[in-house]
């Protein structure tokens, strides 16, 4: 099974109060069948199986954005398992 990491920002930054998308974003990841979550106020990561990460950035996308993010950067690497294909 493929394992996948996603490390992600939101912007705009605000250093006093964390912003509507961070709140968001950061819902989106927890209520996700992901392990090892790590949010922060500068980076967040998250890891689980493919399907999840995926379907979790998805939706992380989708609700950052309407939540008023003007900026999502964001990472996925595979972090272990076969790639498709390969034996």
């Amino acid at each position: 099974m493929v394992r996948l990491r996603v490390e992600f920002t939101t912007e705009p930054f605000d250093l006093d109060e964390a912003p509507a998308h961070a709140v968001v974003a950061r819902e989106v990841i927890q209520a996700a069948e992901l392990d090892a979550v790590d949010v922060g106020p500068f980076g967040n990561t998250a890891e689980g199986a493919a399907d999840e990460v995926l379907t979790a950035v998805d939706a992380l996308l989708r609700r950052s954005l309407a939540a008023g993010a003007t900026r999502v950067s964001l990472q996925v690497n595979v972090i272990d398992g076969a790639r498709e294909g390969e034996k």
